[in-house]
C-alpha cells in the first residue's frame, strides 16, 4: 500500500474512533446506573469507585467517609435494599455537570414486600478526573 492511502486509512480509522466516543451525558448516567448496581449489590466499594476523593453531601460535614459509612450501615440495617431511579435530567457545562432525578430506595428483610421505603429528590455534581466523570457533590430532600 502507498504511504499516502496508508496514511488516509489511518487517519479515517482515527476519526472514525472519535466519533464513536460516548456522549458525556451517556456516560454520567452509565455512572448513575452502576452506582444503582453496587448498591443493590450491596457493594459500597463499587458505589464509591464514582465519587470523588473531595466529596460534599447535603450537609457541608457530609464528606466522603460519612458517605461511605452511611452505605454499610443501610447493609447491615437491610438484607434487601432496592433503588429505582427516575428520568435523570443531565446539564453540561464544560468539565462540570449536574444530574438530577427523583430516587425511592427500600430495605428489609428480602420479604415479599419492603419494610422500608422513602422518596428523595437527588440534584448531583459531577466533574471530569482523568477523563472520567465522578460524583462531586450530592444534596438530596426526601419527598
Amino acid at each position: 500500500m502507498r504511504p499516502a492511502l496508508r496514511f488516509a486509512a489511518a487517519l479515517a480509522l482515527l476519526l472514525l474512533a472519535a466519533c464513536s466516543r460516548t456522549p458525556d451525558e451517556t456516560r454520567i448516567r452509565n455512572a448513575v446506573a452502576a452506582m444503582e448496581t453496587a448498591v443493590e449489590s450491596r457493594n459500597p466499594r463499587d458505589f464509591m469507585a464514582y465519587v470523588t476523593e473531595d466529596f460534599v453531601g447535603s450537609d457541608s460535614s457530609f464528606d466522603r467517609a460519612a458517605l461511605h459509612n452511611l452505605l454499610r450501615a443501610q447493609f447491615l440495617r437491610n438484607e434487601a435494599v432496592a433503588v429505582l431511579i427516575g428520568p435523570i435530567e443531565v446539564t453540561l457545562q464544560g468539565d462540570r455537570a449536574t444530574a438530577s432525578m427523583t430516587v425511592t430506595l427500600t430495605g428489609g428483610d428480602r420479604g415479599l414486600l419492603p419494610e422500608r421505603g422513602a422518596i428523595y429528590e437527588v440534584e448531583t455534581g459531577w466533574k471530569k478526573v482523568d477523563g472520567d466523570w465522578r460524583c462531586l457533590t450530592a444534596r438530596w430532600q426526601q419527598r
